[in-house]
């Protein structure tokens, strides 16, 4: 057991650290009292009063048995109001060089604590103005060397560190092409960790975005998210990127921008690069998307390792990869089969490997599909020698 450090009182009466109740209600999102399970209404959740009280009968417990060796608790900052960040705003628009040094007071107000975080991003003005900031840039065409690129970099990390809303997330979003824009020009010019967190942005955005906004994407933004994967940034930038795309994939106009930004052939050199579950299950996700369209099952066969790759990852990732590589092999029997596919596909092992999922368990609906597909191509496979004994005898008749 911890002794409080910064006591504070929620709307429900019950007394707190400051520190676990932000964790509760900000970063685990829950909107309820831990202790009595009433309902806190948004307004609630920025409602916590410090409990002086309590906090000098802990300093004087501390001061009486500092002999022990308890340190005393040191009195916490307040935290952060509208008038101070309103004062840091209207500074900021003073000059280049204020505005960096406000850039920078505002990330350290955000970086105190989870509450300063919610603060700053309901306020609704720190949200503009960091918005303002990164579309300035897109005008001015700066250099990287400037103080405003310097300010562009802390708009969007603290927009990163902010967490935002969907609330503000739409209103990031209704700024329409000329905010997206901004951020792909940051994507292609920043370095490893301002990309990071603008494809993090941008996964978030979309991720709340309206139909029509989604089918109007740009073929910019899939070369983007192209290069991301390609260069390997973090684990978590690919895996933002990644769901981005597949955020973007169920429109048949997006489908074929992101085969024309190369994002197939991008695909199959992670899968055959990684083993790593969600990585693959994700990347597999995606290229199952693209092969719904035609340019996608052409680009897929044109890799030497296309159908390799996709048929190795069966089994050996999880049940939910495995359904996905044979939804892709599906697509390609289906649409793509002519008599130089169906080959291949018995070379590379993938008539092997549909046989075997039949004998074990991963999903009835996998089985299913596979069946289909030995089912569909039965007179080019059936009694191929490429298919081991041992196998063969659970071809479907």
């Amino acid at each position: 057991m911890k002794l409080m450090r910064d006591p504070v009182t929620i709307a429900t009466g019950i007394t707190y650290d400051r520190e676990s109740i932000e964790k509760w209600l900000f970063t685990c999102k829950n909107t309820f009292c831990p202790v009595t399970k009433q309902t806190l209404s948004p307004s609630d959740h920025l409602l916590l009063t410090p409990n002086h009280n309590l906090r000098r009968l802990i300093q004087s417990w501390c001061t009486l048995h500092a002999s022990h060796g308890v340190e005393r608790i040191p009195t916490p900052k307040p935290p952060v109001d509208e008038s101070q960040i309103i004062k840091l705003i209207k500074d900021a628009k003073r000059s280049p060089q204020t505005q960096h040094k406000c850039l920078l007071r505002l990330k350290s107000i955000a970086s105190s604590s989870d509450s300063n975080k919610k603060h700053l991003e309901t306020s609704g003005i720190v949200v503009d103005f960091l918005a303002s900031i990164i579309m300035t840039q897109k005008e001015d065409n700066v250099s990287t060397s400037t103080d405003s690129w310097s300010s562009v970099i802390e708009a969007v990390s603290i927009l990163h560190q902010l967490e935002l809303s969907n609330v503000a997330l739409k209103a990031l979003m209704n700024l329409k092409d000329k905010f997206v824009d901004s951020l792909l020009h940051i994507l292609r010019r920043g370095h490893a960790e301002v990309r990071a967190f603008v494809i993090t942005l941008l996964k978030n955005i979309y991720s709340i975005a309206e139909p029509h906004q989604l089918i109007g994407t740009k073929l910019e933004l899939f070369v983007e998210i192209a290069q991301v994967l390609r260069d390997q940034i973090s684990y978590a930038a690919s895996k933002a990127a990644l769901k981005l795309l597949i955020e973007l994939n169920p429109w048949w106009k997006n489908r074929i921008k992101a085969v024309e930004a190369g994002m197939v052939m991008v695909l199959v050199e992670m899968l055959l690069e990684t083993s790593e579950r969600r990585s693959c299950e994700l990347a597999l996700n995606a290229l199952d998307q693209l092969c719904g369209c035609a340019e996608g099952r052409a680009e897929l066969l044109k890799h030497g390792g296309g159908l390799a790759i996709v048929s190795k990852k069966i089994l050996r990732v999880s049940n939910g990869a495995s359904d996905r590589a044979v939804r892709i092999l599906g697509s390609i029997s289906k649409h793509s089969a002519n008599a130089r596919v169906l080959e291949d596909m018995l070379e590379v092992g993938v008539v092997a490997k549909l046989c075997l999922v039949l004998q074990v368990d991963c999903g009835w609906k996998t089985k299913e599909r596979a069946k289909m597909i030995l089912g569909l191509q039965s007179t080019a496979w059936k009694n191929s020698s490429c298919v081991p004994a041992h196998l063969l005898y659970t071809y479907p008749s």
